[in-house]
């Protein structure tokens, strides 16, 4: 067995990315090297922090705040490699090691968290701030590390210490199990239809699935899976309403009873997470996790849910009807279902908006959507794109892109993995191989996006639906959040923010893919742009519903009282009234998003974070040019760059002269 200075010095992970970009030799990596990193990267973090534990200079910002920041670079770099592969790249031999990774990973954070030598310097020095002369960003990074050691247990005694450390490893155990559940019910599902089964799906979609079985094995039939595209496509195009039925049941039910069944593992994360709150003195694992919030409650948060439900609920039943009585006229000889909802809403949006959805997908190539991110952000921020070739990619479908700013200085380097394929978790994402800082020289951050459109054949262009494109969109403007970060502390960078700020530049960014100057750009014709226009808040009191119901859902089994979370979700359904022909947009049993992410208590958040995108926007619209020069710089600067280095409130108020209004969300989602 090598030594911990030989693993060191030899093992790939480790290794410094000092290349010009400073990108990850991904064909270098191989899943075996991981564990020994890791350890090896673990002791040497144990040995940086017992430096500064032992210091025997009286604590101050430097040598125990900044000193804690350098400390534990190497074995960020590995986990952060590592966790993007268990995601973008679940390979067996991934799978095979996660959990025990997981487990190394909890018992080295939680006992680092523990240390009550590391405590009582953070302690001393948050006590002595007023005397100490910090700046904002210090101070903030200060109130930052007292808060994260109180929320992970520092103060608590000896046994409940314990306790708490045993919760933690078994949470992480539960969640890696329940997001392998889900993905191999994603990858175990199969729909298998012939050519006379297509009526109604657009050409390209069936390419896809056309490509899919002749990989197979079976060439001239037709493989559909649980990817959401698939799914999205098949419930808003198939006349078949009985496959519509097959895969709505499958999508829906995936995880809940069978080989893969998640239920046993919810019960078991909610009673743990309350337990683990209440250690903290917290009523709820909801409280505990608002605690440092922009909404601060649950019952902030559940406010706006229910506000907005109540604006939404009235127009989601005129939509219904109206579908119902479209429906009718067709010839429809039933009440309309779940799986009935999306196709007739394109059916009026096709009829009563001339929105062809079908057609708008034959203009929105994979490469002309990225390319049109790229330009925004080119006109928005001065960035500008550059595919490189050179650099390794983790696989094949994979691209790097050099990012420079408008002077010609590096901005950064962005991995883009957009294509559905078996080892990779649904959904879409943004994540950070490396973050930016400048606390020893400016380091350039390194981010990835993930997404899972559906591969189109060889020789084609993969096309999106507008929805897809909107997806791609708001990963990148995750991607800008990381990318034009402009902090000094690494913990501070980028999407490194409240929960319920994080969406905010994602769903700030979405609005520029419908822009008719940016449509234009795909060569979409003046009569289908001003269709999605027309159309462009139709059906959303439906869609505002599917959303509400998950995050109502949600936030009421984590604050509740132990207890049957099932009831809980019927309970809660029932109370507020949703329509049997509208469904949670996730389910519990394979909601990643809760049980395999950071989104426990906090599905809420893209709500909240949708009331500072709309309004934020409406600045853009009030000066009549969503490429404002001005804007831009105001929305760069004040948001993007600030990372968590103040409160965001007081980010939101430097660009916009004011706390956000409610209202331009009920304007932009038409409920106003």
């Amino acid at each position: 067995m090598p030594d911990q200075e030989t693993i060191i010095l030899t093992n790939p992970l480790l290794a410094e990315w000092d290349g010009v970009w400073g990108a990850p030799r991904f064909d270098l990596f191989a899943a075996d090297d991981f564990i020994p990193a890791l350890t090896a990267a673990m002791a040497l973090n144990r040995a940086e922090i017992e430096a500064i534990a032992t210091n025997p200079a009286p604590a101050d910002f430097d040598n125990s705040i900044a000193a804690m920041e350098r400390a534990g670079a190497a074995l960020a770099q590995v986990r952060r490699v590592f966790w993007m592969l268990a995601s973008a790249q679940s390979t067996p031999d991934i799978r095979r090691i996660e959990s025990a990774i997981g487990e190394m990973l909890t018992r080295h954070g939680t006992a680092l968290g523990h240390d009550p030598r590391l405590f009582e310097r953070v302690a001393a020095v948050c006590n002595g701030r007023d005397q100490a002369a910090l700046d904002g960003e210090q101070l903030r990074l200060l109130e930052n590390s007292y808060r994260g050691f109180i929320a992970g247990g520092a103060q608590l005694g000896g046994e409940a210490k314990a306790r708490f450390a045993a919760i933690d490893e078994r949470l992480q155990a539960l969640s890696t199990a329940f997001g392998q559940n889900v993905l191999a019910a994603g990858a175990e599902w199969e729909l298998w239809l012939d050519r006379a089964d297509l009526d109604g799906l657009p050409d390209s979609l069936c390419a896809s699935a056309a490509q899919r079985a002749a990989g197979a094995g079976q060439p001239g039939r037709f493989l559909f899976t649980l990817d959401r595209g698939d799914f999205e496509n098949i419930l808003g195009f198939s006349a078949r309403r009985d496959m519509r039925e097959t895969m709505w049941r499958a999508f829906t039910g995936r995880c809940d009873g069978g080989d893969r069944d998640n239920r046993p593992l919810i019960g078991e994360i909610l009673a743990l997470r309350r337990e683990r709150a209440e250690l903290l003195g917290f009523a709820s694992f909801a409280h505990y996790k608002l605690d440092d919030s922009m909404a601060k409650t649950p019952a902030a948060a559940a406010a706006l849910l229910e506000r907005v439900w109540l604006k939404a609920h009235g127009r989601a039943l005129d939509e219904l009807a109206e579908l119902q009585e479209f429906a009718d006229a067709e010839g429809a000889a039933f009440e309309l279902a779940a799986w009935d909802v999306r196709f007739y809403a394109e059916q009026v949006r096709r009829t009563r908006y001339a929105l062809d959805g079908a057609a708008v997908r034959t203009h929105l190539t994979l490469e002309a959507v990225r390319a049109a991110a790229f330009g925004a952000a080119g006109r928005l921020y001065g960035l500008r794109f550059d595919r490189r070739e050179d650099l390794a990619v983790y696989h094949p479908c994979v691209a790097a892109w050099a990012i420079t700013n408008s002077d010609g200085t590096p901005a950064g380097l962005l991995f883009t993995d957009d294509i559905a394929r078996a080892e990779k978790h649904g959904g879409a994402w943004m994540g950070s191989l490396r973050v930016q800082e400048k606390l020893d020289g400016r380091v350039q951050p390194v981010i990835y996006t993930v997404a899972n459109f559906a591969a189109a054949p060889p020789g084609e262009a993969t096309r999106l639906s507008l929805d897809e494109a909107r997806t791609l969109f708001h990963e990148f403007g995750h991607a800008m959040h990381g990318l034009l970060s402009d902090v000094t502390y690494p913990s501070l960078a980028g999407t490194s923010v409240a929960r319920d700020f994080v969406e905010f530049p994602s769903k700030f960014m979405e609005h520029w893919i419908t822009a008719p100057e940016v449509l234009a750009g795909f060569g979409v014709p003046d009569a289908l742009i001003s269709a999605i226009g027309r159309a462009g808040t139709y059906g959303e009191g439906i869609a505002t519903l599917e959303f509400l119901a998950s995050a109502i859902v949600d936030l009421e089994i984590h604050v509740g009282q132990l207890g049957d979370w099932q009831s809980v979700e019927v309970a809660a359904l029932e109370r507020l009234g949703l329509p049997a022909a509208i469904a949670m947009r996730h389910r519990l049993p394979h909601f990643t998003h809760v049980f395999d992410g950071g989104y426990a208590a906090a599905y809420y958040s893209y709500l909240w974070s949708e009331v500072l995108d709309a309004d934020a926007f409406e600045a853009f619209t009030e000066a009549g040019n969503i490429f404002d020069p001005v804007l831009a710089a105001r929305f760069r600067s004040e948001i993007l760059a600030q990372g968590d280095a103040r409160d965001p409130a007081l980010s939101f108020a430097a660009f916009r002269g004011r706390a956000p209004l409610e209202d331009a969300l009920l304007r932009a989602r038409g409920l106003a």
